[in-house]
């Protein structure tokens, strides 16, 4: 039985075999592939591995080519609380310490209600906050300890960097009875406008 699975994961594609067939998506969809329409078997998991920061690893080494990092970050797929690395081709797993993405920065379009918050991701993505990409914020059980998220596309998520939050608060609104953003004509809720008095 070791000896079957030992033999399947040699099997595995590598980076270099991956890099090669989405490079080749790539080119012919002419945009993000269409990772949403593809079903290829399942070939195991990559060594490869996405910190909570942003940045990516693979066998234990920093990928710092980032063109290469844009290029996986295309074909990424979420399927539950799994993440996929996927081709027409192959499929194979990776670990994700928290959201895929980093939001690095963004730009306040308008202000108020009909505002737009356009984000700008650590891998090159442009997404404006509204309800297909809501802004959510989870606080820490323990330290209480907030940790905003956007949507970028189809499950996955940038974790808002510090600096990006910071400014956000400041530009933040109470509404019945929360106090958070508007953005794409959508209200998202940070904290309980009540908290954030007795703070």
């Amino acid at each position: 039985m070791a000896k079957a699975m030992s033999e399947e994961f040699l099997t595995n594609p590598s980076a270099k075999e991956i890099e090669a067939s989405a490079k080749a998506a790539a080119a012919q969809s002419g945009g993000l592939p269409p990772v949403h329409l593809w079903n290829p078997p399942f070939c195991g998991d990559l060594d490869m591995r996405i910190a909570r920061d942003g940045t990516w690893y693979y066998e234990g080494t920093v990928i710092t080519r980032p063109g290469l990092v844009r290029l996986f970050s295309t074909i990424l797929k979420r399927e539950g609380d799994k993440y996929f690395l996927v081709t027409p081709v192959e499929k194979v797993g990776v670990s994700v310490d928290d959201a895929p993405f980093v939001a690095v920065d963004f730009e306040r379009r308008g202000a108020g209600e009909t505002q737009e918050l356009v984000f700008e991701t650590n891998v090159g993505d442009s997404v404006t906050a509204g309800p297909e990409t809501p802004i959510r914020v989870v606080r820490d059980g323990d330290t209480d300890e907030p940790s905003p998220y956007v949507m970028v596309r189809a499950g996955l998520e940038a974790l808002i960097d510090r600096k990006s939050f910071y400014r956000l608060v400041e530009i933040g609104s109470h509404h019945d009875g929360w106090f958070g953003l508007w953005s794409g004509g959508a209200f998202f809720p940070m904290i309980p406008s009540s908290d954030m008095q007795e703070a």
